[in-house]
């Protein structure tokens, strides 16, 4: 009889699929993540999850470009069109009750949305609601769309140096309009205390911990329970 794969094997592989762009083999591992009953929100944010931020890596250093982008995106959804049903049945802590609302976007100047894209991708699976306004958006749609969304939470990212202090001229506006508002940022140039000292109610580094910011902040605001 095989002895069971363990969890780290698990994960391995499902991220060099994602990386690799091999569906079939994300299928196949995936069923075997159903029959092992293994943990689904291991295998979805430590194997796809991270596969997919390996590729968003090997984008901006220039060795994957769009198309190998968008084969690895099709891998990842395969994977997860198998997972998120076991990941709810497990009722995982990172799914919340009700729906909260987010607003996602790299402010004006930026064009690197590689690692907003990979944000995005975590919050649906978190069951957020988002509206993705892309890139190098201009603080008058951020405004916009806030009055037409009334979002819980705006997510701001730069990945460049010299878009950064956007981010903190965009903050101090948004604050000023939506006294209510809370605001999540992310970015290579960012970290935390300079996110907190432009006023920001939440960082992060990477897209699980944006997950874990986004609903830490929804929970206490709306004081959601978690299922």
């Amino acid at each position: 009889m095989d002895k069971k794969p363990e969890i780290h094997q698990i994960l391995a592989r499902l991220r060099q699929t994602v990386i690799r762009f091999d569906t079939p083999g994300v299928r196949e591992i995936c069923q075997d993540v159903l029959e092992g009953n293994y943990n689904a929100h291991s295998c979805i944010f430590d194997g796809l999850v991270s596969g997919m931020e390996e590729v968003g890596r090997l984008y901006e250093n220039g060795e994957y470009y769009v198309p190998e982008m968008l084969l690895c995106a099709d891998t990842f959804y395969a994977g997860l069109d198998l997972l998120r049903p076991r990941l709810e049945a497990q009722k995982q802590e990172i799914l919340i009750k009700e729906t909260g609302k987010v607003i996602i976007g790299v402010v004006s100047g930026d064009i690197h949305d590689i690692g907003k894209n990979i944000v995005r991708m975590m919050f649906d699976i978190a069951g957020l609601k988002v509206w993705d306004l892309g890139r190098d958006v201009s603080l008058e749609l951020f405004i916009r769309e806030q009055e037409k969304r009334n979002a819980d939470i705006m997510c701001l990212s730069s990945m460049m140096s010299t878009t950064t202090l956007e981010i903190k001229h965009a903050i101090r506006q948004l604050k000023e309009r939506f006294p209510n508002l809370k605001i999540l940022v992310g970015g290579a140039p960012l970290n935390e205390v300079l996110a907190h000292r432009w006023g920001a109610d939440g960082y992060a580094n990477d897209a699980t911990n944006a997950v874990k910011e986004a609903i830490k902040i929804i929970s206490h605001v709306r004081k959601y329970r978690v299922i």
